[in-house]
This record gives structure tokens, sequence and C-alpha cells, in this order.
């Protein structure tokens, strides 16, 4: 089995020794991905409902480019920092995924990389 690494201009750049993806075995796993607008490296503000939004949308851009899509996603983790904010996160996640929703694990952490409030990682099929 290979491996191919995944990587666009459409989301941002790993901020580490890591790839924004990795596709094996007919799945696509992303890395974290954070709401880092992609043609300036900074985060978006706005609150959860857009850090999310963010978030969301560099996760499709890299499934894109893999050769899958949102819909093809079996498993998110969604790393939050509060969660009081999961409501409103919710929200907006629900507005990207169908009716079959994936699998999903949600975590409150003391911290994120650039002081983000959500990060969210996910598992999808692919070609």
């Amino acid at each position: 089995m290979e491996k191919e690494i995944i990587a666009t201009k459409n989301a941002p750049a790993a901020l580490g020794p890591h790839s924004q993806a990795v596709k094996a075995g007919g799945f696509v796993f992303t890395s974290g991905q954070l709401p880092l607008d992609p043609s300036s490296g900074k985060m978006v503000g706005g609150g959860i409902e857009n850090e999310t939004k963010q978030t969301l949308e560099n996760l499709k851009a890299i499934l894109e480019a893999s050769g899958s899509s949102l819909n093809e996603v079996v498993k998110t983790t969604v790393f939050i920092t509060d969660m009081d904010d999961f409501a409103k996160m919710n929200a907006v996640y629900g507005q990207y995924f169908a009716e079959s929703f994936p699998a999903r694990a949600t975590v409150e952490v003391s911290g994120l990389a650039k002081n983000a409030k959500v990060e969210i990682q996910a598992i999808a099929m692919c070609e």
C-alpha cells in the first residue's frame, strides 16, 4: 500500500512537520485544521461560528485536493476550547454535512495552536 501526501494552496500550510493530509488505503486522513485564512495565514475573527466555518472550508479544500469531499467523510474529531461554544459550533458544522452524518468525537481542550477556539480533523473515503 502506498501513501500520497496531499497539499493545496487553497488551505493553510502545515504549521509544523506534518502534512495537510495523507491518502492511503482508500482513505484520506487530514491533519487538524485551524481557522486560518489560506491566503494570509492569519486567524479569522468573529467568534466560534466564523472560526468553525473557516476550519470546515479548509477541510473541504484539502479533501477536494485529495479527490474526496465532505460527503465522503466517515469520522471527524472536533477540538474546542470551551464546551459552552458547542451549540454554536454544532450549528455551523451541521450546515456542512448531509444527512448521513459522519461519526464524530468532540473534545474540550485547554488550548489550541494560534489560540484558536476550534480545530477539526477528518477521515474520508477516496478513490
